[in-house]
Parts: structure tokens; sequence; C-alpha cells
């Protein structure tokens, strides 16, 4: 067998949206090309692809990644969350809920990455002020809301999760 003969894919196997996914990739592949061309979930946005905009914003393991400058290896193992599977039921989530109630969606493309950084901050404080909501979006560019929009938006959702029964636990 020749050099150019030899497999290059590799097989990962991670959870996408909670579930088990299974994919062979190409070492150099990075996270958002699987995720938008090879697995069609074209809701994470192809955006500047240097790690600026934040248009492809995924939840790593909670935490907000940019998914341009993610090898596709380094998600073997690992949870991966797109806004794909936020509200997997089809109802939306009151994240989602919130960003249209506010306005906070306008053209749309930044969105996605916005909604999943509010997400990560919001699993995380439960009442965030003003400045930690600006902090978790600094990395997402809107070129369309001025960003009030989508602060407002964030509080909003905060006070919709923190009204929220807690989910009753089995007995």
């Amino acid at each position: 067998m020749s050099m150019s003969q030899i497999p290059t894919r590799k097989k990962i196997e991670f959870i996408l949206n909670g579930r088990p996914t299974r994919i062979d990739i190409e070492p150099d592949e990075l996270l958002i090309d699987v995720l938008r061309d090879r697995l069609l979930l074209t809701g994470t946005k192809k955006g500047c692809g240097e790690g600026e905009c934040g248009a492809c914003t995924i939840l790593l393991n909670g935490k907000p990644v940019n998914s341009c400058l993610l090898p596709a290896m380094k998600v073997a193992g690992q949870a991966v969350l797109t806004i794909e599977g936020l509200a997997p039921d089809e109802a939306l989530d009151p994240i989602q809920e919130s960003f249209l109630e506010a306005g906070a969606v306008q053209c749309g493309f930044c969105s996605p990455g916005a909604i999943l950084a509010a997400k990560a901050l919001l699993d995380e404080q439960k009442n965030p002020d003003e400045a930690a909501i600006k902090s978790a979006l600094s990395g997402n560019i809107c070129r369309c809301t001025g960003y009030v929009q989508i602060i407002e938006a964030v509080k909003l959702a905060a006070e919709k999760m923190n009204a929220q029964p807690p989910a009753s636990k089995p007995s």
C-alpha cells in the first residue's frame, strides 16, 4: 500500500445535542464544517472563520466555543450542543422565546451564537447583572440590534427561567 492509499479518516464518537454520534472525519476538519456540511446542522453559522464574530458558537461541555477554530477531533468523547439541540421537543427554549419577545432577532445571523452564549451564562448564573451579560456576549458580534435588545432578552430569559417551578423528581 502506497502512502497515498493510507486512510486518513478517523472515526470519532461524541454526544451531539444529547444523542450519541459517530462520524468519520479528516484530521484537519473543523467542527463547523462537520456540523454544517456533513451533519446538515446549519443553525451554527459560518461567519468570519477566525473566531472573532461568534456566529459559530456552540457549547462544548456547557462552555461556549468557536466551532470555526475547533478541530473536530477535539470533540471525541465530549458533549456538543448546537442551536438545534437547545429545544429538541419543537417548543422554544425560554431563551429563544425571550429573544423573540425582546426583538433581539433581526437578521438572525448572530442569534444562534448569542443564544448559546446566553445559555452558558444562565446555566452558571441565575440572575446575572448587565455587566455579566455583556461579558458573556462579548464574543458575539451583532450588527443589527446594537445589543440593547439582546441584553434585555437575556434579562427576560433569566426572569422566565427563575419563575419556572423546578422539574419534579420521580418518587
